[in-house]
């Protein structure tokens, strides 16, 4: 058998295909956001696919958030609408206590979990809104993710920016693009909350309480679509990777195009 038609044969090697021209860097870093339903195929040989495009020298990373273990994400107060305190506090009773190296992030979708659990992965330590990643540039970039900062200076995002990191949206739309939620943290006096969440320590489960900004993803359509018509032709490039409609484009670009829009369309931005 020739070469050529080996390499046709192994799985995913048109998603390879489709990932290189598209424009994913060899020996890069690449923030994934990824639909499997879209997508179509196996996780698995999805994320293989991934990492072929990247390289030996390159770093994958995903969103690996647990808003499962909290009494103040979306998620619980849409659970919990409308049952009794009684119920409620049932619920909050029966969240599992967030932990680095065992706490599933369903919520992230198929891909996400999958590379979660690759050997070899790494994640960061917040109990809410951690990154899990493999590749040399990992540790770098997941490392001293403090805990009362989700999404800000002191969390994977801005590694992700200053290590020139590109973002795919594979399957998915731009209000899933967590790069702008770096902008949000770059605008003047940003909005602060209170969060909780329940976490594990020393063999115990407790709750946590502590400050951050308050995270918006209700207007990143909005946001994504005049990025999109506003950048430079070519900033977002655009393709099919397996079965999903996919866009590429710089986490930079991204984060300095919000941060100016936050300012002009948010009430208090400038």
């Amino acid at each position: 058998m020739c070469a050529v038609t080996q390499h046709l044969l192994r799985p995913g090697a048109r998603t390879v295909t489709q990932l290189d021209g598209l424009g994913v860097r060899r020996g890069g870093v690449l923030l994934v956001h990824a639909s499997m339903r879209s997508a179509g195929g196996d996780a698995g040989d999805l994320a293989a696919a991934l990492r072929r495009a990247l390289g030996p020298e390159g770093t994958l990373v995903v969103p690996a958030f647990t808003p499962e273990n909290s009494d103040t994400s979306r998620s619980y107060l849409d659970r919990v609408r409308g049952l009794s305190e009684q119920a409620r506090a049932a619920v909050r009773a029966a969240m599992p206590p967030f932990d680095a190296a065992t706490s599933p992030a369903h919520a992230m979708g198929v891909l996400a979990e999958t590379v979660r659990r690759t050997p070899g992965a790494l994640r960061s330590g917040h109990p809410q809104t951690s990154f899990a990643a493999i590749g040399p540039a990992a540790r770098a970039l997941l490392r001293d993710h403090r805990h009362d900062c989700h999404l800000g200076e002191d969390s994977p995002l801005a590694r992700l920016y200053e290590a020139d990191a590109q973002v795919l949206l594979l399957g998915t739309g731009f209000e899933s693009c967590t790069a702008f939620h770096l902008a949000e943290y770059r605008v003047p006096a940003p909005a602060r909350r209170r969060y909780r969440c329940v976490v594990a320590s020393e063999g115990t489960r407790r709750w946590w309480e502590y400050e951050d900004i308050e995270l918006d993803d209700g207007d990143f359509a909005a946001l994504g679509t005049d990025f999109v018509r506003r950048m430079p032709a070519g900033s977002v490039r655009t393709g099919p990777v397996a079965s999903a409609p996919s866009r590429l484009f710089g986490f930079r670009a991204a984060v300095d195009f919000a941060t100016g829009w936050f300012k002009d369309h948010r009430p208090g931005g400038s």
